[in-house]
């Protein structure tokens, strides 16, 4: 028969192991025309947050067709990352706001 006491710590432990293996949330902001940091890692389930810091719109556009996403003018949009893989990406409206994101599994 297991002890009573066993039982909370297991339980204690279990939590804790989820709770380390929580995704992580990875901020770009993009202002005065540049997107910082230019180069970002992250890991499938991170969510990306891109805070559009400037006064008018910008996109975040995949190369590979992965994602395209309107930013507004003085606004935050997010994405949960699906796959593994390097993805370049541009602002559509202008393109030479370009940047990477490294997505490891």
């Amino acid at each position: 028969m297991t002890p009573r006491w066993i039982v909370p710590i297991v339980a204690a432990l279990a939590l804790g192991i989820s709770v380390s293996a929580q995704a992580a949330t990875v901020e770009i902001s993009m202002e005065n025309l540049e997107i910082s940091p230019a180069e970002a890692s992250a890991k499938v389930g991170d969510t990306v947050r891109l805070v559009n810091k400037d006064d008018f719109a910008h996109t975040a556009t995949a190369r590979n067709g992965d994602f395209d996403m309107m930013i507004p003018p003085k606004k935050t949009v997010s994405m949960v990352l699906k796959k593994a893989g390097k993805v370049e990406y541009y602002c559509r409206f202008h393109p030479n706001m370009k940047a990477v994101l490294n997505i490891v599994p």
